[in-house]
């Protein structure tokens, strides 16, 4: 007898890559900070996915990438080949599940179905995520076609996006003023502008392996790498006395190692800015734990560090002040509109994961760095 996940409410909504109308490899996690329906309706041949597909077209109120998003789960080839789904900006997008990866997580097909799951029967459903990806409700569907009328009914019902706990959930972070002196913020900065900065990438997995990547739709900033080991050494030195402590205390988390030692710039010349992320989704980034943000001057408008699971206010430490979080927590910097922003941003891990970013080594792509040991 085939057996099928069963979400329930408050349980995390599993995450997935998976082949989009847009993107061959569609990470799903990036789509948190706005309210997520899945549906999972096999094939858009007959007319109840034809009614679906209208009435989401319809109901842009909700469906506007801002308090919303639609992700309809296609387990028919020919609904691409014989263009029967569309993504529509903004808002709706669709989710080439053809070998049925998604539909196990979500309980749309047996967990237990080969893998080509093509040509099997799909439990026709809904699932809706909060903002943070945490499971909602699950709607099946019903013969006569009611439960699109339910499922708009019950995201009309929903709160802001901001508020969907019943009230605004402050982000997970820390706020440390003072972790570096103006004096030591001027010297760094002046160490950027004397050498200049190069185009900071970001990583992502491709062909399983970790690969550094250049999109200026995506990221924009240069960075200037700190070579000096006395200098290392000072900002080792702030950091254990002003960041460490506080890690400890609020997460009773024992820091031990330090990564990256760089002076980075998003300027408003370049439309500095860095699109939603997470630190350590890739096997060269898995050992990262906590992310440092230390802002070094405070003349610049834009460039604010916001958390889109927890809302869209932005976080501008003042300058020697730090914003601290895990690096697995959804975040971005907007665009810098005007003068520059300067920061140094380390991450932070222990013993522990310095034995997993050792063993990973092998699957670092050219161009990056492989880890030699202790780096603080």
């Amino acid at each position: 007898m085939a057996q099928f996940k069963l979400l329930m409410p408050g349980e995390p909504g599993p995450w997935f890559r998976q082949r989009s109308l847009s993107n061959p490899n569609y990470a799903f996690d990036t789509a948190a900070g706005r309210y997520i329906v899945l549906c999972f309706f096999g094939s858009a041949r007959d007319h109840h996915s034809h009614a679906i597909i209208q009435a989401v077209a319809a109901h842009r109120g909700f469906f506007d990438d801002l308090k919303g998003c639609f992700f309809g789960v296609s387990s028919d080839p020919t609904d691409v080949s014989e263009a029967r789904i569309a993504d529509r900006y903004p808002g709706m997008r669709y989710l080439c599940d053809f070998d049925g990866a998604v539909g196990r997580l979500y309980g749309a097909i047996p967990f237990d179905a080969p893998a080509d799951a093509r040509g099997l029967p799909v439990r026709r459903m809904w699932v809706v995520l909060d903002p943070t990806l945490r499971v909602k409700t699950v709607v099946p569907f019903a013969a006569d076609g009611s439960d699109i009328g339910e499922i708009l009914a019950y995201l009309d019902a929903l709160p802001p996006p901001e508020r969907f706990a019943g009230f605004e959930v402050p982000a997970p972070i820390l706020v440390l003023p003072d972790v570096f002196e103006p004096e030591f913020c001027a010297h760094l900065i002046g160490l950027y502008v004397a050498h200049g900065g190069t185009e900071s990438g970001f990583m992502r997995e491709v062909d399983g392996k970790t690969v550094a990547i250049h999109d200026h739709g995506h990221k924009r900033r240069k960075d200037y790498t700190i070579e000096d080991p006395n200098l290392v050494a000072e900002t080792q030195r702030r950091v254990k006395r002003c960041v460490v402590p506080e890690i400890r205390k609020v997460h009773q988390f024992a820091v031990t190692r330090m990564e990256r030692y760089i002076v980075s710039c998003y300027a408003a010349e370049d439309g500095g800015h860095f699109r939603a992320h997470r630190d350590n989704t890739t096997k060269g980034t898995a050992h990262r734990r906590f992310a440092v943000s230390i802002n070094l001057n405070s003349d610049f408008d834009g460039g604010e560090v916001c958390f889109p699971e927890y809302g869209s206010r932005g976080f501008k430490a003042p300058p020697g002040g730090a914003v601290v979080f895990s690096c697995s927590l959804l975040h971005a910097v907007s665009p810098v509109t005007r003068g520059r922003r300067y920061a140094f941003l380390p991450f932070l891990y222990d013993d522990e994961a310095a034995k997993i970013r050792e063993a990973n080594n092998a699957y670092l792509g050219d161009g990056v760095s492989r880890y030699q040991g202790a780096e603080a």
